[in-house]
């Protein structure tokens, strides 16, 4: 992964990130607010060996003797016998062992120096005990300690070289530095765990994802839009918006598709899985292409759940069923739509043999049918997953177009789909990416999107729109 990508995967999650950087902070804050205060004072001894002579060796050979005993002094520090006279003097309610707890001491490395510390919740008690401790310390040490065995003054000597002085800033909790942290623990987190999610997550979130799947070229990039649900023929409704523009794209590249194609093109549309948005954009592609000039065919294939006509506002209950089943004729069933020669097939009553019906003979002949009367023959189909059908449909025109939703289809079930189509020696045209959410102002990444839920919730689901009503040989819309 290059900088461009992590950067893509950090922006593309920055709520995963914001959320551990908000818990960090806040873990921070609590633990500062139910810390103790706590106050430390430090007092500095100095520790040196005195000689007889006072040459230069004799100091020498005193000074590596202090700065190795100083390294020892560190424990004596903390030892009972320093700490209880200690008590004795402040009358602390505390033990040698609980008050060596809040002791410590340490030699800065190649020197003299011995530093004692001491931490408690009163500033001006920590300094006393600091005190008192420097004291008791080198009264054990020069009195009893290092005292020569025959007498005479201890060649040892210490000296406080700065006294402990009562803190005016408590040494914790230490507000800056807990936020500090948390800050960076919640930024660290949330950064992998969104690099955790990307590598975990297969869903299909951009054209980069297409490519990296399949071949096929990608005729369509459409934008999500929340009102997609009750103004689903957007084509329509804006003529000269850029959702309307977007669909406009996809005519012209399926235009490409074909290009020496001197007949009817016919184009199955299907998904992998239901509510990718495979019928809107059927619905819109067909008037976009009937807005050209072209003649145009829209036929509901999908026996299962059928919604072309809940989209174009028509009445479907009688349709492509009872045509193949022989019940009715094309031109009783077949529904003029709009001004521009646009000509919609619903699908009928549900039949209890879809598959049967769709690869019969019948449903080649009306396709035959159909392709004499227009340019261009759009079926809507079932998805491919779920059922075959879209597979045999597509055997019998020019090839499907795959539908995928932005954030909804998996990667294998994009593949899976593609695979179906292979197998039966369909060729897919191209990929129409929905659904596609995107961030700030792009000139190349307008259009149309959807909120179309699953085929099995909007089947149910009526909103009031402009349709068109049909008469008698054309359409009149209420």
């Amino acid at each position: 992964m290059d900088i461009k990508e992590f950067l893509r995967v950090v922006r593309a999650r920055w709520t995963t990130v914001a959320v551990l950087v908000a818990l960090g902070i806040g873990a921070a804050l609590a633990i500062t607010a139910v810390s103790h205060v706590t106050y430390t004072a430090t007092t500095e001894l100095f520790v040196s060996i005195q000689g007889s002579s006072g040459s230069a060796t004799e100091i020498g050979q005193g000074n590596n003797a202090a700065q190795q005993k100083t390294r020892s002094y560190a424990s004596v520090v903390r030892s009972a016998r320093v700490l209880q006279p200690v008590i004795a003097e402040l009358h602390l309610d505390e033990t040698p062992r609980e008050l060596a707890g809040r002791v410590t001491a340490a030699s800065p490395q190649s020197t003299v120096l011995l530093t004692v510390s001491v931490v408690d919740a009163d500033p001006d008690r920590a300094a006393a005990v600091a005190n008192a401790i420097g004291a008791s310390f080198r009264e054990v040490v020069t009195e009893h300690l290092e005292k020569p065995v025959d007498g005479g003054p201890s060649l040892v000597r210490i000296e406080t070289t700065d006294p402990a002085l009562p803190p005016t800033t408590p040494s914790s909790p230490r507000r800056t530095v807990n936020l500090a942290l948390g800050l960076a623990g919640g930024l660290i987190g949330g950064v992998a765990l969104a690099l955790l999610r990307h590598a975990t997550d297969t869903r299909v979130r951009s054209s980069n994802d297409v490519r990296a799947l399949s071949h096929a070229p990608i005729l369509g990039e459409i934008s999500f839009d929340p009102n997609a649900a009750s103004e689903p023929l957007i084509v329509q409704a804006g003529t000269r918006s850029p959702a309307a523009e977007a669909f406009r794209g996809l005519r012209t590249n399926l235009l490409f598709v074909e290009p020496d194609r001197d007949r009817c093109t016919t184009v199955v549309i299907t998904s992998a899985m239901p509510g990718e948005g495979k019928t809107t954009t059927t619905a819109n592609l067909a008037v976009a292409l009937a807005e050209s000039g072209a003649r145009v065919a829209l036929v509901d294939a999908d026996l299962r759940r059928p919604r072309v006509a809940e989209v174009m506002g028509i009445e479907g209950s009688v349709g492509l069923t009872e045509l193949l089943v022989g019940r009715a004729e094309l031109d009783d069933v077949i529904q003029p739509w709009g001004r521009n020669g646009l000509l919609v097939l619903p699908a009928g009553a549900t039949p209890p043999n879809p598959s049967e019906l769709l690869g019969s003979r019948a449903m080649r002949a009306l396709i035959d049918d159909l392709e004499t009367r227009v340019d261009y023959l759009l079926i809507d189909s079932p998805p491919l997953l779920p059922v075959t059908d879209a597979a045999v449909l597509s055997k019998l025109g020019a090839g499907a177009v795959v539908v995928a939703a932005a954030g909804r289809s998996r990667h294998q079930q994009l593949v899976r789909a593609l695979g179906v189509l292979e197998t039966l020696d369909s060729r897919p045209l191209g990929i129409v990416l929905t659904m596609l959410r995107r961030s700030g102002a792009d000139p190349y990444g307008y259009g149309y999107g959807y909120g179309e839920d699953d085929d099995a919730r909007a089947g149910s689901r009526r909103r009031r729109r402009r349709v068109p009503r049909r008469r008698r040989g054309t359409t009149e819309t209420r």
